[in-house]
Formats: structure tokens, C-alpha cells, sequence
């Protein structure tokens, strides 16, 4: 993870998601971190492929798109907020933090804010808990399913 992100984690309590080939995708942290600092993004996108598709995702403005969507969409607008509910539960069993209570992260429930934290949550909890990262990994550039390391296996 250090070599991902080019620096160390910080209040990592396991990996959420792995690459197919066995490297690190996506990493759970404490939601308080060990300098004390209330930390609300849970999961936490760490695949230096899935960080770029997500990031060029973001460049083409399609979150304003998401966003129109969520106002139109009841169902979609339900499943996001259930993702919320869900995310929080996760979140729960590392402890609470009174500071970042209800708050989760990417914006839900109402909003989409990064991409990044909403495909994490989709990688981590599998498909159909989250449907605003479910969306954004179906259309960027990188696929869980197909091998993008530049590097072998490691163990995180």
C-alpha cells in the first residue's frame, strides 16, 4: 500500500478488496486515525489504476450527471441512501467517533462528491450495495476483474 500511494497508510485495520492478481484494492481505516484526527472515509481506494480511472471519471464532469440522476431517480436516490446506512454499519464496528456521526463518505446519501469513496465502497461490499459506484466503476477505464498491476503479488 505504501508503494500504491507513495507514502504510508495511516490507521489501516485491514484490506477491504483485492486486485484479482492479489494486490491491494481498496483498504479499510479506523474512523479515528492514530493522531487522534476523525477519519470518515472508511474505504479507501488504494489500486493506483482504479485511483486514475476515477480521477479521469471525475474530469469528464459525469458527477454532475450522477447528481441529476439522484434528484430524479427515487429508487436510485433510495438505494444510495441504504448504501449510506450501509457504509456507517461497516464503519461502526472499528468505533464511533462523535465528530463524523452520520456523516460517511462521496457524498452520500444526498450528493455525489468522490468517486474514489464510492468505488471503494463497491469494491469492498460487492455489487449492488452501492449503485453510485456500481455506476462508476461500469464506466471507467479499470475493471476488478482484469489484472492492471505493474508489480507481483504482494501481501499489503
Amino acid at each position: 500500500m505504501r508503494e500504491q500511494l507513495g507514502r504510508p497508510m495511516r490507521g489501516v485495520v485491514g484490506i477491504a478488496a483485492r486486485c484479482v492478481c492479489g494486490n491491494p484494492t481498496v483498504v479499510a481505516t479506523e474512523p479515528r486515525l492514530p493522531d487522534g484526527t476523525p477519519f470518515p472515509t472508511f474505504y479507501y481506494l488504494t489500486h493506483p489504476g482504479a485511483t486514475a480511472a476515477m480521477s479521469a471519471l471525475e474530469a469528464t464532469q459525469v458527477m454532475r450527471e450522477l447528481n441529476d440522476d439522484l434528484a430524479e431517480d427515487e429508487e436510485l436516490a433510495a438505494s444510495y441512501g441504504a448504501a449510506h446506512a450501509a457504509y456507517l454499519a461497516d464503519r461502526d464496528v472499528h468505533g464511533t467517533v462523535p465528530e463524523i456521526a452520520g456523516v460517511s463518505a462521496g457524498g452520500m446519501p444526498t450528493r455525489v462528491k468522490c468517486l474514489h469513496a464510492l468505488a471503494a465502497h463497491s469494491l469492498a461490499a460487492g455489487p449492488g450495495v452501492n449503485p453510485i459506484g456500481d455506476l462508476a466503476l461500469a464506466r471507467g477505464t479499470w475493471s476488478p476483474d482484469r489484472c492492471t498491476c505493474a508489480t507481483p503479488r504482494t501481501t499489503g
